[in-house]
């Protein structure tokens, strides 16, 4: 009585041949069965992601001015942070106890990118120039603008930022 894996032996096919060609054709029913599986699915699965992709973020709402020159929050709730900009030692430090003598928050003190501002600057987000416009005129600082430099990530949560120059 013979066995068939000694017919196979001897028709001139090793075992290791027949394993890999019985691998290769695994393979490449599994790859048809993929990409059935990706035509069939897809759309539904592409449909799902751009649903949910484009669902509007609630986020806190941020107060809008009655008009551009108006602050529409408090001191009290006007975080500021304050850079020094001036390379001197406690120079931020400095501006922090004054901004906090006004009434305002101070959000953080550190270093601005850079040490060579010669003047005092105030940089806003949007929607808070009223508020830069406010701690300007307090602080009689002259340069007020948009953030320039800074991204809203650098403000720490801020609404302005106060820049220490020499």
């Amino acid at each position: 009585m013979e066995h068939s894996l000694s017919s196979i032996q001897t028709a001139g096919r090793p075992w290791k041949t027949t394993a890999l060609v019985a691998s290769g054709v695994a393979a490449l029913e599994l790859v048809v069965i993929v990409i059935a599986g990706v035509t069939l699915l897809g759309k539904p699965v592409q449909q799902a992601a751009r649903k949910h992709v484009l669902a509007p973020v609630t986020a806190k709402p941020t107060p809008k001015p009655s008009s551009p020159g108006k602050p529409a929050i408090a001191r009290k709730e006007t975080l500021v942070l304050i850079l020094n900009g001036n390379g001197r030692t406690g120079a931020a430090a400095g501006a922090a106890d004054r901004v906090r003598g006004l009434g305002y928050m101070v959000g953080g003190v550190g270093n601005a990118n850079r040490t060579d501002y010669a003047r005092d600057v105030i940089m806003y987000r949007p929607r808070f120039r009223g508020e830069a416009l406010r701690l300007a005129r307090d602080l009689k600082v002259r340069i007020v603008g948009p953030l320039d430099g800074l991204s809203r990530r650098d403000m720490l949560g801020a609404h302005v930022a106060f820049v220490v120059g020499t």
